[in-house]
């Protein structure tokens, strides 16, 4: 089995938005989405998702125009064509539109759909555009197309609509708790960062002509970016410093400093760790940013308190919930409290 890495992109500015949005679709809004923790940039395609193992594939095209017509969307096909007929197997081949004209949809109400709510005559015109685009690629075999391949194909993709603004999409990482939701400046900077992350992948060595044999190589180019990467910045955005920089939060000093000095790397090592476990938590990502807020917004209310006056205020439940002991969550509240004041 082989695969080769045809038409690598450099980056379109008309399109990164899109393909940023397309990613934290990938992150957030998918009933699968727990289970997406690789996002693969410019190599198999525009993006492609990929569980922890880099085995199951989530295939993804972006397209950033507001009316596209059947005949282009069926043009931008193409890639996820190409990769329905390599010998990698792809669990979702999903096409990310900014918009579709009336001429697309049976129901224009769904903004996710499959082909069969698309309307006849535009599957039609889908199909020519996506042969005619297969017939200009030097990386398909177009005298080897047959239509009940095409028909086979295009019963595996969705399409996907979008209607959110770039704020949106980061505010679906914060959960939507009310009182860590940053203003829409922030919010708009959060997903820019994100954005321009994303597209520097793009320039990480030439990947164009490699061939790979399994898909989780991919992995070895660093063409990816990761959910745990993308859950740093936005928390460290909001509290205005990475929770994992290196030494001892100002704040967190007199309570290690009383353990024994030989204890203390063992301690703050033991902190970061479960920072780590309650911030990368898929099953409780909910509850941790529950306790963010309420962490955030004990701290606003009681500036001068110091680090065990706010702690004995915070929700007793939300603790129980979380992954973190008494001295981790101190820990974690002097890194908020150090970021925010």
């Amino acid at each position: 089995m082989a695969y080769k890495v045809t038409s690598s992109e450099r980056l379109r500015p008309s399109g990164a938005e899109y393909e940023t949005k397309a990613l934290l679709y990938l992150m957030n809004f998918r009933n699968d989405s727990n289970d997406i923790y690789f996002f693969v940039v410019d190599f198999f395609n525009d993006l492609t998702g990929m569980d922890r193992m880099g085995k199951k594939l989530w295939d993804m095209q972006s397209k950033g125009a507001k009316n596209s017509s059947p005949k282009a969307i069926g043009k931008e096909l193409v890639t996820l064509f190409k990769n329905y007929r390599s010998e990698i197997e792809f669990g979702y081949y999903l096409l990310f539109l900014g918009g579709v004209s009336n001429t697309v949809r049976i129901d224009n109400s769904l903004d996710i759909f499959n082909i069969s709510n698309v309307k006849t005559e535009a599957v039609k015109k889908i199909k020519e555009g996506l042969l005619e685009e297969s017939q200009d690629k030097t990386y398909i075999e177009y005298e080897s197309i047959k239509d009940e391949e095409i028909e086979s194909f295009l019963n595996k993709v969705q399409f996907i609509v979008d209607d959110r603004k770039p704020s949106e999409y980061v505010k679906s990482i914060l959960k939507i708790h009310p009182g860590i939701i940053p203003d829409e400046s922030t919010l708009v900077a959060i997903f820019n960062e994100i954005r321009d992350k994303q597209s520097s992948k793009k320039n990480i060595g030439v990947v164009e002509n490699i061939i790979i044999e399994t898909s989780f190589e991919a992995l070895d180019y660093y063409h990816h970016m990761t959910s745990n990467e993308i859950k740093i910045l936005v928390l460290g955005r909001i509290i205005n410093r990475n929770p994992f920089d290196k030494g001892v939060p100002f704040s967190f000093s007199d309570i290690l400093h009383k353990a024994p000095p030989e204890k203390r790397k063992t301690i703050l090592e033991d902190c970061q760790l479960a920072l780590s476990r309650a911030l990368f938590n898929k099953n409780r990502a909910e509850e941790f940013w529950m306790l963010f807020e309420n962490v955030y917004s004990t701290i606003v209310s009681n500036p001068q308190d110091d680090i065990n006056k706010i702690f004995l205020k915070l929700d007793a439940s939300l603790i129980d919930q979380s992954d973190f002991d008494a001295v981790s969550l101190k820990y974690f509240i002097s890194i908020v409290k150090d970021g925010i004041e």
